[in-house]
């Protein structure tokens, strides 16, 4: 019996590997001059978690989490996003305690039950951050300039961020009533979906994927802004623009999820399809208190790393030289392949990637993998060079030959 992965999965093969360690690389890298440090949360966590933390109106929560009884007949769910579990652990392991803002990052499998697309599976990845304890809208500013860095020091180019204000209660209480008026005239003409959300949360309806291109002319939220919101949003242009950071305002965009308070923002880039979201996030300043924990404010982002896989892809972009073996040892004959076992184990703790035929072929062959594993060097140890206690080692980019003495190998490539 033959065996093939679920639908909406994939293999991440070694050949690609490479290059999620380099997006995670980057990623880490400049959450490190952002001072913002890891956490690591369950991929699968109590349903009630993202029901009361993600919302119950959203398609997340209403269509594609993928939920399970437990045999205590608790029901779980595979972790549909990030925001709420890493709430979740600030709240459980106090550390709103902190004096500072905490500021914190992740990454891994999220998963949801939806119809597999380009870019999009149903276990899919994501590197988010998270920074909870201040309303200044300078680290809203920051939180997006962080997720701009990231993408663009991949080599991603036309790069655009979406911008928008969804105000506070009172705003969006407002502009709720406003965007009805203008929805009424064509709800029966919308799809199920955007006919049930017209009474629960109309906002939603302008972040369809069936009806979403309707609603050009629909009513923007920032007329219904209060001071207070529209002197935030006002900030947070001016700090992007202070740090050389573009951006452009899109009154419509709306987030998927409910927690959104004030600050909104997308990553944007053409080329994989009608979806061109490669990441996105806000603020909530309510979702640490909905999810017991005290009033702190908070704002973060996820960046759906398929999807960025996708776009270098797309956009040809190339990676930094890959890290080559520095020594691929040949040895001729049973005295002279101890030997390599021997120096393979030293060169390994000296800090070198080293390797060695394993399939006892012939020379020949031996240096035809030397070159496929982009070898620097190729060390060969025949038992005539053993018993001098030499070896002789060839340069695979020039084609240059030297004999080195065998206790000098090491120092010798280290040195070069």
């Amino acid at each position: 019996m033959s065996y093939q992965k679920p639908k909406g999965t994939q293999d991440i093969l070694p050949q690609e590997v490479e290059k999620w360690q380099y997006f995670e690389q980057t990623a880490r890298e400049w959450c490190r001059r952002f001072n913002y440090k890891e956490i690591r949360v369950p991929i699968f966590e109590n349903t009630d978690l993202f029901i009361r933390g993600v919302g119950e109106t959203t398609d997340v929560v209403s269509k594609e989490m993928y939920t399970f009884e437990d045999k205590g007949k608790r029901s779980m769910t595979l972790r549909p996003e990030g925001t709420a579990g890493v709430v979740r652990s600030f709240v459980e392991n106090k550390l709103y305690a902190e004096p500072d803002v905490t500021k914190l990052y992740y990454t891994g499998p999220m998963f949801r039950y939806e119809q597999p697309q380009a870019g999009r599976y149903r276990q899919f990845h994501q590197f988010g951050i998270e920074a909870f304890g201040s309303v200044d809208p300078t680290i809203d500013a920051e939180a997006i300039a962080l997720g701009y860095y990231i993408i663009t020091d991949l080599g991603i180019r036309d790069v655009t961020i979406e911008l928008n204000s969804v105000g506070n209660a009172e705003s969006r209480a407002a502009y709720k009533e406003k965007l009805k008026t203008y929805l009424q005239p064509m709800k029966e003409g919308l799809c199920k979906d955007c006919q049930s959300r017209f009474e629960k949360n109309p906002m939603r309806i302008l972040d369809c994927k069936i009806d979403g291109d309707k609603f050009h002319d629909a009513p923007s939220i920032l007329d219904s802004l209060d001071e207070a919101c529209l002197s935030h949003f006002t900030a947070v242009q001016d700090a992007l623009m202070a740090m050389d950071i573009p951006f452009k305002v899109n009154p419509n965009m709306v987030r998927g999820l409910d927690y959104y308070t004030l600050t909104a923002f997308e990553y944007t880039c053409e080329g994989i399809g009608a979806i061109h979201t490669i990441g996105g996030g806000g603020r909530y300043n309510g979702l640490v208190g909905d999810i017991g924990g005290p009033d702190k404010p908070g704002i973060g982002f996820g960046l759906g790393m398929e999807r960025i896989m996708l776009m270098m892809d797309i956009q040809e972009v190339a990676l930094p030289n890959k890290n080559p073996l520095d020594i691929y040892f040949i040895g001729l004959g049973e005295q002279a392949d101890k030997e390599v076992t021997r120096l393979l184990y030293k060169a390994r703790n000296a800090g070198l990637r080293v390797d060695k035929d394993y399939m006892q072929r012939k020379m020949k062959a031996q240096m035809k993998a030397a070159d496929r594993n982009q070898a620097r060097y190729a060390a060969i140890l025949g038992e005539d060079e053993l018993l001098q206690g030499n070896i002789m080692l060839k340069n695979l980019s020039t084609g240059e030959q030297e004999i080195v003495p065998i206790a000098s190998l090491i120092e010798h490539v280290k040195r070069t």
